[in-house]
């Protein structure tokens, strides 16, 4: 009996460990009601078959002009300019070599997206179209694991008349938003990476789906692959209040899978 008993008590501990471990931000939240009862297009409200690719100024516009909440990507330039772009190398929309923080910013604007004549938009450039006309999602890509990305952010949207939040996959963004900008609305992008191919037999990344990091950024929301919405990190933090994001719906049957499981929807290739 004194056995059983050990057990129990052993596992209560391990229980509220790990919940202690996951949990989101419970004291002191952002404000999330601004950012509710809309959805989000993701890298605008893009076609890359025209003239409005993904995080272009065009598809910023046509977000905008339809009412979305847009998420983008933002990542420095080789002269640390802030400018939206997704990848890390340029290959796929610039058809160009190398990765985008090997090239000034009067560099890259050479480079056109796709087949479109749109050039890769700075973050300034950006600011201007949604002009605090709908919320946006800024996701910070730190493939460099450096935070001057998000310092340089915060500098420019200081004097900013709109409504925005912050997410990334780096728990550094995070963290630095949590002791710099603690009043602004942060998230942790994520997704059970074991089930792609590109992760497997990397131990980061087999633990990294389940939020082992949430101790030390306490975000305010988790943003996850809806297709891995059964995650129980994902769902535990969703039942401790912390708000949950649908990343990337991309049809109306996705979205109906997925509604009664998350709060908000980044979505792209369809018309939510």
């Amino acid at each position: 009996m004194d056995f059983l008993i050990n057990v129990l008590i052993v596992l209560a501990i391990l229980i509220l460990l790990f919940i202690g471990m996951v949990a989101p931000r419970m004291l002191n939240r952002a404000n999330r009601k601004p950012f509710l009862n809309r959805h989000y297009a993701h890298r605008g409200l893009f076609d890359n078959n025209s003239e409005a690719p993904e995080n272009s100024l065009a598809a910023f516009k046509k977000a905008v002009d339809a009412g979305y909440g847009i998420e983008l990507d933002v990542q420095l330039s080789k002269d640390d300019k802030l400018v939206v772009f997704h990848d890390a190398t340029l290959k796929r929309m610039c058809g160009v070599d190398g990765k985008v923080w090997e090239y000034t910013l009067e560099e890259l604007k050479e480079f056109r997206l796709l087949n479109s004549n749109e050039q890769i938009p700075t973050f300034d450039e950006f600011l201007e179209v949604v002009d605090g006309k709908v919320p946006f999602i800024l996701e910070f890509k730190l493939d460099r694991a450096q935070t001057v990305v998000c310092q340089l952010a915060n500098e420019r949207l200081k004097n900013y008349n709109g409504i925005y939040c912050i997410e990334s996959f780096h728990p550094l963004a995070l963290l630095w938003y949590r002791k710099n900008r603690p009043d602004v609305l942060r998230g942790q992008l994520c997704e059970e990476f074991f089930r792609n191919d590109n992760y497997k037999g990397k131990p980061l990344f087999m633990i990294l789906p389940y939020l082992p990091f949430n101790f030390l950024t306490r975000p305010d929301f988790i943003a996850y692959n809806h297709e891995h919405a059964s995650n129980i990190s994902r769902r535990l933090c969703k039942a401790l209040g912390g708000l949950s994001v649908a990343y990337t719906i991309k049809s109306t049957e996705e979205y109906e899978k997925a509604k009664d499981k998350f709060e908000l929807f980044i979505f792209d290739s369809c018309i939510l």
